[in-house]
């Protein structure tokens, strides 16, 4: 069976194959670094991580590429707040950012390139924008992109020049030919640190945002790869200019495939740290394991909004610990391939090969889990988990996850076990009672079976 992808640029599915067979070539714009990564940044990071995991799967070699923009406005201001260097404070961030992603399971891109680190690669696009026609120098010592000389502009929003003028409603900018023109070169200000100007044959100045993953999916990836993708907000302009730029230079089309993961939403509007109704992933995971938090984002398809709130994460919580309680009670056998012809696989196959299916992929999982149970099977169990690892999910030993969070330890609550078995076994069952109570106070929640008593951490 083929892979279908929903090609946000065609706005239909489409077939997927690799330009260079076996080889997929991706890039995904990453986060500005000066502040925390929140639960939108992680939607992003998780939904195109389950995409290259994917690729793996089905036995295709995977170039990653997702840019850090370490060059930024924002990135000035909060540094001079903060009385720091933009090094120190981008630095900072990069590492807090690995940490959390690093605890939500997202495998490390085949390469994490930094803005400031291609600064050349920038200029030498600009230059060629500039000599073709495509850009121009404003008197206040900018360099701007034409959008009006790019007859493709506005393909990706699916818009006019007008429609995007009359949606934007946008003003013409001191220096600019139209409003929409992306800054592609900036001019040093005076008030801005020595750190974020760089000499070029435009003056001094720093490189604008859109501009560096043109230079950088270019220089990496080639001048045409597979796949661009990222969040829905940046469909337009960012992406929109990304084509403009990188297209405009070449001559060449830019990325075959689009791919936009949906929002996460506060009631009902979009989580952002402009709006100010964000948390972060690390304040998440003060409450909520990281895995639950990975698998709240990874049962709902990418495309689609999702919206957060503590219900939702105590629901996804709960199912997420049902897989883990089936794999404690049937000890799964390791997988070393899966058969993609057994009917379960096949139906988790057909649901990721149509655009990343994961709630249908999801559902399989849970068929799994209850035949697991039934039949006590652990080559179901195994096929179980194996499956759940192309997600990035139930990869941990099942009774560490189950009884992660107790108040106690295992050595005092096998104490407390076995003074409640010598408790039963003399009738006291009042006191059997009671010691169940207390743990359950402490966190602790007894299951008896069986081959006795086990437990797992209360949630």
């Amino acid at each position: 069976m083929t892979l279908r992808i929903y090609n946000t640029l065609t706005r239909a599915l489409e077939e997927f194959s690799p330009l260079e067979a076996g080889h997929v070539r991706m890039y995904v714009c990453g986060i500005t670094v000066y502040d925390f990564c929140h639960v939108g940044h992680a939607r992003s990071m998780i939904a195109f991580d389950v995409v290259q995991r994917w690729f793996k799967a089905r036995g295709w070699r995977v170039t990653y590429v997702r840019n850090i923009t370490d060059i930024d406005d924002k990135i000035i201001r909060r540094a001079v707040e903060n009385g720091e260097t933009l090094k120190a404070l981008t630095g900072r961030m990069i590492d807090a950012m690995y940490e959390d992603t690093d605890a939500l399971g997202v495998e490390r891109p085949t390469h994490d390139p930094r803005a400031t680190d291609y600064i050349p690669q920038m200029l030498s696009m600009i230059e060629t924008l500039e000599r073709k026609g495509l850009a121009y120098r404003s008197a206040e010592g900018d360099v701007n992109y034409a959008v009006r000389k790019f007859p493709g502009y506005g393909k990706l929003s699916g818009k006019s020049l007008d429609e995007l003028h009359a949606g934007n409603r946008v003003a013409v900018a001191e220096g600019k030919e139209d409003p929409l023109d992306p800054v592609l070169w900036k001019s040093a200000k005076s008030a801005e640190p020595a750190e974020a100007k760089w000499e070029s044959p435009f003056g001094t100045g720093r490189p604008g945002w859109h501009i560096e993953c043109s230079a950088m999916a270019c220089d990496l990836l080639g001048e045409t790869f597979d796949i661009h993708g990222g969040g829905a907000d940046l469909q337009f302009p960012h992406h929109e200019n990304e084509i403009a730029q990188s297209e405009g230079a070449t001559g060449k089309t830019f990325a075959m495939k689009w791919m936009h993961n949906g929002f996460i939403n506060i009631d009902n509007e979009k989580m952002s740290k402009s709006l100010g109704n964000f948390f972060t992933i690390r304040d998440v995971l003060k409450k909520y394991d990281a895995e639950t938090l990975r698998f709240f984002i990874v049962r709902a398809h990418y495309r689609s909004d999702l919206n957060y709130s503590d219900v939702h994460l105590d629901d996804a919580r709960n199912a997420l610990r049902r897989l883990y309680t089936a794999l404690d009670g049937v000890p799964p056998v390791e997988v070393a391939e899966i058969d993609w012809q057994d009917p379960h696989a096949a139906r988790f196959k057909a649901a990721m090969d149509e655009d990343f299916g994961t709630p249908e992929a999801v559902a399989v999982l849970f068929e799994l889990a209850a035949e697991a149970n039934r039949a006590r099977s652990s080559q179901t169990a195994g096929l179980l988990k194996a499956l759940a690892g192309t997600l990035g999910l139930l990869q941990t030993e099942p009774r560490a996850y189950l009884q992660a969070g107790a108040g106690l330890d295992d050595a005092a609550i096998q104490t407390r076990i076995a003074e409640r078995a010598a408790a039963k076994a003399a009738k006291n069952f009042a006191e059997a009672d009671r010691i169940r109570n207390d743990l359950l106070a402490q966190g602790v929640v007894l299951k008896d079976g069986p081959a006795g008593t086990t437990w797992a951490a209360a949630q």
